[in-house]
């Protein structure tokens, strides 16, 4: 599922997601950062700029991002 878009970056974790509680962010490449502690899992295409503004965005919506996940994986 889709948490949101910003700034043209698609911040999402796929149905079939494990733990740690991670985010994919995908535009014109693809990052993966783990939560909480922060933590870029990997990144490809994305810029210095780019990964410090997701970065960014995710230390802002982490509590948003822990409710999703653990909502849309307590349903399955």
């Amino acid at each position: 599922p889709t948490l949101f878009v910003i700034f043209g970056f698609r911040f999402l974790f796929y149905s079939d997601d494990h733990e740690p509680i991670h985010v994919h962010v995908i535009k014109d490449g693809l990052n993966e950062d783990n939560i909480e502690p922060l933590e870029q899992i990997c990144n490809y295409g994305f810029k210095k700029h780019e990964i410090a503004l997701i970065e960014s965005v995710i230390i802002e919506n982490t509590e948003i991002i822990k409710e999703r996940w653990q909502s849309f994986f307590k349903q399955r």
